[in-house]
């Protein structure tokens, strides 16, 4: 696929079958995002970071369907399908169109930007009811979530310590260039030294069924709040954006998947919501977030922000004005990692 001529293709309005105004890119560091008014189509680059391999138009279409699936159980009514992309007999790009298929997306409705949790945490605009409402449609997700042995293999133990370890892999990069390397030396040796005297406390909590097929992706730029209906959409919470790359990532701890959104909450200073939200979940869920145990998965959280925002500084399709941007959340997510982790 040549990237480039694709991502121009779609900043056209007439690559598309319905009417468009006005195109917006958003980029991550495994997708291209294309927001053209009422629609909304997520294209998967072609990157291989060894946890996800998009490197062919195979997998890409197997992953994109992966994630229709996982994500209907949370926000199942924006998913709307699968759609091919083509480039017609003039070379145009075109979504849905005839002619060789050149690239899939998954196609969603639009929801209002000004509806993500982040932008409104921001503008000081969520309350304590928004994060209980979230609270029990997380629990609810869990209580109903996939489990057993296979499951159960993908979140165990040995799991935990593979995505650590692939953590400091890929952002030893980052040490000593963007984060204090002593400070970095010392949460490695913290991690390490949790995970290798509480085995225990994992292994219980495997035992106990609490490895679940989870959102994977719980923090607030993955959640709408949506207080006014729309022509294709209603009023309500929309947790969208689960990972359907690896199950290594989707599979664990519920404590995880609740970790995310309590680190994020902290991270934006808000951590009087972050214990509303563990509050509620614990009630509606009877589990009893055991507190040395969600530390570590806060810090595991913070951690892989940090990492997902190191990647930007080595893509060449992100602006240097976006790596500046992601230079300084790099700096805040290892700070707040640190914090936890300084509790374990």
């Amino acid at each position: 696929m040549d990237v480039e001529a694709l991502v121009q293709g779609l900043l056209k309005p007439e690559a598309y079958p319905h009417r468009v105004k006005e195109i917006r890119l958003i980029q991550t560091h495994i997708s291209f995002v294309f927001l053209t008014g009422e629609y909304v189509y997520k294209v998967k680059k072609p990157v291989d970071f060894g946890f996800l391999d998009f490197t062919t138009l195979e997998k890409r279409l197997h992953y994109c369907r992966e994630e229709l699936r996982v994500n209907r159980p949370l926000a199942g009514e924006i998913y709307l399908g699968v759609v091919p992309i083509t480039r017609d007999e003039g070379g145009e790009v075109r979504v849905e169109g005839d002619g060789e298929v050149i690239e899939y997306a998954v196609k969603m409705v639009q929801l209002p930007q000004e509806a993500i949790m982040k932008a409104m945490l921001e503008r000081g605009e969520v309350y304590s009811g928004d994060v209980e409402e979230i609270a029990t449609k997380v629990a609810r997700f869990h209580a109903g979530a996939a489990r057993g042995p296979e499951i159960t293999r993908w979140g165990a133990y040995e799991q935990v310590v593979k995505n650590w370890e692939q953590n400091f892999e890929q952002t030893a990069q980052l040490k000593g260039a963007e984060v204090d390397a002593g400070e970095y030396e010392a949460l490695e040796a913290r991690v390490r030294r949790f995970l290798r005297e509480k085995e225990e406390l994992f292994r219980e909590r495997e035992k106990a069924e609490k490895i679940r097929e989870c959102h994977g992706d719980l923090h607030s730029g993955n959640i709408f709040i949506v207080r006014t209906p729309g022509k294709l959409y209603r009023q309500g919470i929309y947790i969208f954006d689960a990972i359907e790359f690896y199950r290594g990532f989707s599979c664990n701890d519920v404590l995880a998947d609740v970790a995310f959104l309590a680190m994020d909450l902290d991270f934006h200073k808000r951590r009087e919501l972050g214990e509303k939200f563990l509050q509620t979940y614990a009630r509606e869920s009877g589990e009893s977030l055991p507190g040395q145990l969600l530390q570590l998965y806060k810090c595991y959280r913070a951690f892989v922000r940090m990492k997902v925002e190191g990647f930007k500084l080595f893509d060449a399709h992100v602006s240097e004005g976006e790596k500046e941007a992601a230079r300084r959340l790099v700096r805040a997510y290892f700070s707040l990692a640190c914090e936890y982790a300084s509790r374990l």
